[in-house]
């Protein structure tokens, strides 16, 4: 279809932000699944369009290829302004915006490499694993509570009262370990904006096909 995104990304994943981003702009796009989590041979089929053999992947309607979550988030933004996902430069929330955009992938996200095969770091010795496991989901909280410290909701969401792709970067990544529970007990204030944007009936949809918030994932 001419004018279509296409994203490489994987239920549960990263790219989830990103698709959630599309459907709220309205705009057309393809996702090609490759679940890299699940193994050497996903990773390898994703070094094509990613060295880094990681999703999310977007491509867009010109043929550009861009990496890395936040980058993504933030280009889909300028790109499609009347979707208002962020605000513009010379906006009074614009630096905040931009903050907490890098904080999510440079403090919390970046962790998720280590922990979806903790041999990457520490080998196959099962206790040295587990040690990294209980670790990093402590960092991951530590992190949340520091936002929640820092930030203080402009409304009914992070920037305010209309939904941003901050909201939606913090309501996916909150969703994977330690969990919701654990997330709502050291971020309430943030807990909150994340069940705003579980509940946005315009994702109602989305959610339930790509990620599908129930088991272990339950609020």
């Amino acid at each position: 279809m001419a004018g279509e995104y296409l994203v490489y990304g994987a239920v549960g994943s990263g790219s989830v932000p990103v698709e959630a981003a599309l459907t709220l702009i309205g705009a057309p796009y393809r996702v090609e699944e490759i679940v890299t989590y699940e193994s050497e041979g996903e990773r390898r089929r994703m070094a094509p369009h990613n060295p880094m053999r990681q999703v999310p992947v977007l491509v867009t309607p010109d043929g550009e290829t861009i990496t890395e979550s936040a980058a993504i988030l933030i280009w889909l933004a300028e790109r499609h302004p009347e979707a208002r996902l962020a605000p513009p430069p010379g906006d009074p929330m614009r630096a905040q915006f931009l903050r907490w955009m890098c904080f999510i992938p440079a403090s919390i996200y970046s962790i998720y490499w280590t922990r979806d095969v903790p041999s990457r770091l520490v080998g196959d010795d099962p206790q040295a694993q587990a040690e990294l496991l209980s670790r990093t989901q402590t960092r991951i909280s530590d992190c949340w509570a520091a936002m929640e410290r820092q930030i203080e909701p402009a409304g009914d969401f992070l920037l305010g009262d209309t939904v941003s792709v901050l909201d939606l970067y913090m309501a996916v990544v909150s969703r994977w370990r330690p969990l919701r529970p654990r997330f709502h007990e050291v971020a309430p204030r943030l807990g909150q904006v994340a069940r705003r944007v579980d509940a946005l009936p315009q994702l109602k949809a989305f959610w339930a096909e790509r990620f599908a918030f129930e088991g272990d994932y339950a609020d």
